[in-house]
């Protein structure tokens, strides 16, 4: 079986499907991968063993503003993804026997699939993405829905109108370029009726939320066996367990001092600090011993030793914070991370921070909940209950559906 796997965006877009590659790999399948051509995701695809073929702008460089937006804005950047689609990312189809897609709007994917006649899965790893006629009585943790919003469907309404706008009509010109019939809805087109969630269900269940067809795998993770780097363990070992802050792909441009903000916070608390850089380019606040800053390391095996993490609220880092029993603060910033923020709260496993921007003030409180005992107890509790075997669950899935007696060519597949 051969596989194309494609995504766009940071790299919790991409280092799931790199994992769903790695185990097709394991079970004899031949996969490449179409992502951004960022430095650090051809690392993590080479250290993988797993092809990249490279499409579109570097993700870091658009999302910190290191490179200028295009002059057209949101509908040329649009516009420049779909002609990746039908011409980088179709090219790399060539031979395959099923194509998954994730990321952002992948709009023209399923016409590429459509086109070579093979199969195609959409993937996502959040059910808030997933439309719901179910009213959210929040849509950030402590902040009331707009009054003009009643329910997750009239969000999702307005979503397919934007998507609509942003991808229909390049979409359909190139569609009608390889003699395709124009699609009505793009987001209903890229999504199918039967769309697959890789999120843990004791994390993000989607039961009731939605009409669609779902197909909950669980989580996607990379098995990470890198040794964490001499000098941390040293400053591990040299005293309690630290509060880990992170926020990964968020450049956390409405607070320039989060880095002090974090550090007196965890300091109130009595703590050791470990701040990840990540894209924000977080910074030590001083020298003193009880501070230490990384980059890019092992957060499986990091995230047991530490006494609690404080992160934006990405799936990955929620979902690997939680397998290994640490409680969690989450900032959520955009997209999905309210709604990550608000499963933690509900489970117990930590405490979802009350908006982006966060204080010392409202920071410590937001901990002193994530280092009470009890939550510590809840936490190891439900660490137990996370799933691992999601990437085998979607592998066997692929292999099942490029078997002859399987869903029609080009159709998405029936898991």
């Amino acid at each position: 079986m051969r596989v194309l796997l494609s995504t766009y965006g940071s790299r919790g877009d991409v280092e799931p499907l790199v994992g769903l590659a790695v185990r097709l790999r394991e079970l004899g399948a031949e996969v490449r991968m179409c992502a951004p051509p960022d430095e650090e995701f051809a690392r993590l695809l080479a250290g993988a063993g797993v092809e990249l073929v490279p499409f579109g702008q570097p993700v870091r460089a658009l999302v910190t503003g290191a490179v200028a937006p295009p002059a057209g804005g949101a509908p040329q950047r649009a516009a420049e993804l779909v002609a990746e689609h039908f011409g980088t990312i179709a090219a790399a189809a060539e031979g395959c026997d099923v194509l998954v897609a994730s990321g952002l709007i992948p709009a023209g994917l399923r016409s590429v699939a459509e086109k070579h006649g093979i199969r195609y899965v959409y993937a996502c790893f959040h059910p808030f993405e997933l439309p719901s006629a179910h009213y959210l009585p929040s849509l950030r943790p402590g902040r009331p829905s707009p009054p003009e919003v009643t329910g997750h469907r009239e969000l999702w309404d307005l979503d397919a109108e934007r998507v609509n706008a942003l991808y229909g009509e390049p979409l359909n010109a190139h569609r009608a370029s390889i003699g395709l019939p124009p699609v009505d809805n793009v987001r209903d087109h890229v999504f199918t009726g039967r769309p697959w969630l890789a999120a843990d269900p004791v994390l993000g269940p989607w039961q009731d939320l939605t009409d669609l067809n779902v197909v909950q795998t669980g989580a996607w993770i990379l098995p990470d066996e890198r040794p964490l780097p001499d000098d941390l363990v040293a400053f591990l070992d040299s005293g309690p367990a630290p509060v880990y802050v992170g926020f990964g792909s968020m450049p956390m441009r409405t607070s320039p001092d989060v880095a002090r903000v974090a550090v007196e916070a965890v300091r109130a608390q009595g703590r050791r600090v470990l701040v990840g850089r990540g894209w924000a380019g977080l910074a030590l606040t001083d020298g003193q011993a009880d501070c230490f800053a990384v980059g890019e390391v092992n957060q499986q095996a990091l995230f047991g030793r530490v006494a609690a993490v404080v992160h934006h609220g990405g799936a990955g880092t929620t979902t690997t914070a939680a397998r290994a029993g640490a409680p969690q603060v989450l900032v959520p910033q955009i997209v999905d991370q309210p709604y990550w923020a608000r499963r933690v709260a509900e489970l117990g496993i930590g405490a979802a921070h009350d908006g982006p921007t966060p204080t010392v003030e409202s920071l410590a409180a937001a901990l002193r909940t994530a280092l009470a005992p009890e939550t510590r107890a809840r936490a190891r509790a439900v660490a137990g209950t996370i799933r691992t075997d999601g990437t085998t669950v979607a592998a066997r899935l692929l292999f099942d559906a490029v078997r002859p007696e399987s869903s029609p060519e080009g159709s998405p597949v029936s898991a």
